[in-house]
């Protein structure tokens, strides 16, 4: 007969075992795709074993620490330069493609109420249009009461990917801003205050009648954030939707873009949301451990493959079936282990 203590003991060895079995990889990087990537890395955990460690700390950071080798990958809504990938021997491949929204405090101005342009963004975001009662502002929101208050912009004070695709928009559509502040994952505001994080900018916003800043989709709809409408290239208004996001991501040149780093900012269609973006991971190819990598590998093919709908559910757009497959021929040619071999 079995005792209870051996019964114990062997529920233990049991428990330790599944305990071992889940096999961690890290990553660091982008805000923007975090929601997806924890979602993702639930899901993974018990489906093939694996816990993802990921740690939302910007794209400038999580470039930093794949360049170091400080995490088994590293995460980034702005492409690195093809310069920087081939010195630091790393691949570069696409996750998901998410939407960058604006977001307002505004008393008495309700949910996608209020319409603005890109060229009015950047005025706002250089200090230039100063009040919300403005007669542009009022002139485009025939209708509806815009309270006398000062406008106070809000950006990310950390590296951010999620700044690299705004300030992309705002490039794009103001040759002023283009000129004097760029785009980039830092710039030098020219107005406003800064955040740390997207949770840092809502809270800021949350908290600051007047306020307006950016963020990614997901974070906004999961804190139900009051979102505004922007006019796009084809000139008409749009709402921030899985519609819009898709009509922008249909319209990009994968077969043009290099090293996966398809444009998507302000594309054409009268449906567009005007600022969506692809994000991305930057893999070694010469990792010291290929088991650790082939584990990243598994994990990103799993989300490929079964992650569609967890995506898009927080209203991000999965890939093509068609970039997919062209990112696990890239894997399997470029990235090899210390014994010459592909890792997957």
């Amino acid at each position: 007969m079995i005792t209870k203590t051996a019964l114990s003991i062997l529920a233990l060895g049991i428990a330790a075992t599944a305990g071992a079995q889940a096999q961690q990889i890290t990553g660091a990087g982008a805000t923007f795709p975090a929601p997806v990537y924890t979602k993702w890395g639930e899901a993974a955990k018990t489906a093939i074993g694996l816990e993802l460690n990921y740690q939302a700390i910007g794209s400038g950071g999580g470039q930093n620490q794949i360049l170091q080798r400080t995490v088994d990958f590293g995460a980034s809504d702005a492409p690195m330069s093809a310069e920087k990938l081939e010195s630091g021997k790393l691949l570069q491949f696409p996750t998901v493609m998410g939407a960058v929204v604006i977001i307002v405090n505004l008393p008495g101005v309700e949910m996608n109420q209020l319409k603005i342009s890109g060229e009015m963004l950047a005025d706002i975001f250089e200090g230039k249009i100063k009040k919300w009662n403005d007669p542009q502002i009022v002139e485009m929101n025939r209708g509806v009461t815009l309270p006398n208050l000062p406008i106070a912009p809000v950006y990310r004070a950390d590296g951010s990917g999620t700044t690299f695709v705004y300030t992309s928009y705002l490039a794009s559509v103001s040759p002023e801003w283009k000129e004097k502040v760029g785009a980039a994952t830092s710039v030098k505001w020219p107005a406003g205050a800064g955040a740390k994080g997207n949770d840092g900018i809502s809270a800021t916003v949350r908290n600051t009648k007047g306020a307006i800043g950016y963020v990614e989709n997901a974070f906004a709809t999961q804190n139900k954030l009051t979102t505004i409408q922007l006019r796009n290239k084809a000139g008409h208004f749009v709402k921030p939707s899985m519609e819009a996001f898709s009509a922008a991501a249909s319209s990009g040149d994968w077969a043009g873009a290099k090293n996966f780093a398809v444009n998507l900012i302000d594309r054409d269609g009268e449906k567009s949301w005007p600022i969506v973006s692809v994000t991305f991971i930057e893999l070694p190819k010469d990792p010291k451990d290929g088991e650790r990598s082939a584990n990243v590998i598994k994990f990103f093919d799993w989300s490929y493959k079964n992650g569609s709908a967890l995506a898009t559910s927080l209203e991000y757009i999965p890939l093509p079936a068609a970039i997919q497959d062209v990112v696990r021929t890239a894997w399997h040619t470029q990235v090899v282990g210390p014994d010459g071999k592909p890792v997957y």
